[in-house]
């Protein structure tokens, strides 16, 4: 039997199909303007791949943006949160973490969960862009680099330039300063990552931390970043070979197989 899990982000769109307890098919794509049309297109395009309709899924749950109404289009059976989603699909692929770290690209979310992978805990920051990956993004616009280079781009930085403000507003003013005045790339990627990692503590220091600790999201992938973090908590993260962008696709396809033998 096969299930699916539907991730629209602000920025990319995941959708993953299990195949009983394995991982059949999966697909990430850049969002378009209507969530429905980008959980259309990454379901479609991931089951098309394995020569699958949507008629031979059992049961599909849809989470991120817009959740609700690609549910009410007939894409999903039912829609949750992308917190339960992030907490299960972390869970599965490591049955040790109790605490994940979501970074996406317009909110944080640190989530803690049991044993089991239910959510016991969680504090969100939606109202902030510098503790997201929306900080990321014009940052690297602003020393001229892509995304994916400002988190390796820390690694030659000889003395960090802190920023003294964490609103991600004036942090643009203070870059642009700064390499007026002949800063180097390496130094204010450095400073930015840290920024970065210093705000999504806040949140980490509110909700708590059990170990083990790991991370989803686009931002996983910067590891300036999870280095500043796993120094602020005096510890090792967990890692896993999925994209961490899938996690959340990932756990609504679960939550999906569960809800699927619940109504047998």
């Amino acid at each position: 039997m096969f299930y699916g899990g539907i991730d629209v982000g602000s920025l990319t769109a995941q959708a993953v199909v299990l195949k009983e307890d394995t991982i059949y098919a999966f697909k990430s794509i850049s969002v378009k303007p209507n969530p429905v049309d980008s959980a259309a297109e990454v379901i479609g395009k991931s089951l098309q791949e394995k020569n699958l309709t949507l008629k031979d899924l059992s049961f599909c749950v849809s989470t991120g943006y817009g959740r609700e109404q690609i549910q009410k289009e007939g894409l999903a059976g039912e829609n949750i949160s992308e917190i339960s989603c992030h907490g299960k699909g972390a869970w599965w692929i490591l049955p040790r973490v109790r605490t994940i770290i979501d970074i996406g690209g317009q909110d944080a979310k640190v989530i803690r969960v049991d044993r089991d992978g239910e959510l016991v805990n969680f504090v969100m920051n939606d109202k902030c862009a510098a503790g997201t990956g929306r900080f990321l993004d014009v940052m690297s616009k602003t020393l001229g680099v892509s995304v994916e280079e400002i988190g390796p781009l820390s690694f030659n930085s000889r003395q960090t330039i802190e920023m003294s403000s964490r609103c991600s507003i004036f942090c643009e003013t203070e870059v642009h300063h700064y390499l007026q005045r002949g800063a180097q790339l390496a130094d204010l990627a450095a400073g930015i990552n840290k920024t970065m990692s210093g705000r999504v503590m806040a949140l980490v220091r509110r909700v708590g931390v059990e170990k083990e600790v790991t991370m989803t999201g686009g931002v996983a992938k910067n590891p300036a970043v999870r280095r500043e973090l796993e120094k602020e908590m005096g510890l090792k993260m967990l890692t896993y070979n999925l994209d961490s962008q899938l996690v959340g696709a990932l756990g609504a396809a679960l939550i999906a197989r569960r809800l699927a033998g619940e109504s047998l």
